[in-house]
């Protein structure tokens, strides 16, 4: 049986109490909500800190807020659950909704919340072991070691971004509200993150991320497409995210984000770019799929062959473009 290491338990009354306590406690400390990614990383030493500050009781984050502008503000500690259950936000963001949908299964989206999907730990076959299996092959760059085991010459971590609710909210120009000891800024959530396996997020170590903020849907439609060997439970070992905003049948914009392909969320601008001012008929999506394929580069780290997943992306893409442009999308 894998066991927790002993730790402090802080439960602050406010998101600002909770930054100041993470300043305080100077890298020492992780937030924690849910814990479904965090507390069986916990139990296999990937993540050792000396106390955890509990954010998920706090009301302020709990609340899903329907804006008159249109546009929509989700707390951090809402559940993955509770989003996919809000009729509001399928109709307005059914990429999104639908993308929370597949996260794992549905006991851990009871309990997940969408901030800690949109942080969740990069994964890779060699750092989701248990402490003696990693011990015993000399453990990875990304934990205790001083090697990449997928690419040993790398200086870098190459762990695989695991979230599905990351790309689509990068394709539907969401942004993030951090708050930290110096007080509160909003940035897009596509500037969360970062090409590194390791420090995979922009995110200081004492800020809290506390809303996610849907701009109004103003046309556009949006689908999310997982792919992973069940289909349950699984973190995706690729993925595609579309947004479209359609006149006259012609696209007059478009984004494509992958998962499960690299380190961070993979904007396939060339490919978007290609869909404009264009029909979605065959060769279009063809073409758009064909393009967002070539900057995923996964590699032999997760599930399944890397070399069927590179070829898989282009699949996935059509199929997203495809959802995103039907009728009530």
């Amino acid at each position: 049986m894998l066991r927790l290491k002993p730790f402090k338990y802080l439960r602050p009354s406010t998101v600002e109490e909770a930054a100041s306590l993470a300043a305080e406690l100077n890298g020492e400390a992780m937030m924690v909500a849910g814990g479904t990614d965090l507390v069986p990383k916990l139990k296999r030493r990937q993540m050792e800190p000396s106390a955890l500050i509990g954010i998920g009781h706090l009301e302020e984050l709990k609340s899903v807020d329907h804006l008159s502008d249109g546009g929509v503000s989700i707390g951090a500690a809402v559940t993955l659950s509770k989003v996919v259950g809000d009729g509001e936000l399928l109709q307005r963001y059914p990429g999104y909704v639908r993308a929370a949908s597949l996260v794992s299964s549905p006991p851990l989206r009871n309990l997940g919340t969408i901030g800690g999907n949109l942080l969740v730990d990069t994964r890779c076959n060699y750092y989701d072991m248990t402490y003696e299996w990693r011990q015993a092959v000399g453990f990875c760059l990304k934990k205790d070691g001083d090697i990449c085991r997928v690419a040993p010459s790398s200086p870098r971590c190459w762990a695989v971004s695991s979230s599905d609710t990351a790309p689509v909210a990068i394709a539907l120009d969401a942004s993030v509200v951090l708050v930290g000891p110096e007080g509160r800024r909003e940035v897009p959530v596509s500037s969360l993150y970062q090409d590194d396996g390791i420090r995979y997020t922009t995110k200081q170590p004492d800020e809290v991320v506390a809303f996610l903020h849907f701009p109004p849907k103003d046309g556009w439609r949006s689908s999310y497409v997982k792919l992973r060997r069940r289909g349950s439970i699984d973190f995706p070992i690729g993925g595609a995210a579309a947004a479209l905003r359609l006149q006259d049948g012609l696209v007059t914009e478009a984004r494509i984000v992958l998962s499960g392909v690299a380190s961070h969320p993979v904007i396939a601008e060339e490919a978007a770019s290609c869909l404009i001012g264009r029909h979605l008929d065959d060769d279009a999506i063809t073409e758009a799929s064909e393009k967002a394929a070539k900057p995923a580069k996964p590699l032999d780290n997760t599930d399944l062959a890397y070399t069927w997943r590179k070829r898989m992306v282009k699949h996935l893409v059509s199929q997203a473009i495809t959802e995103a442009a039907a009728p009530g999308r």
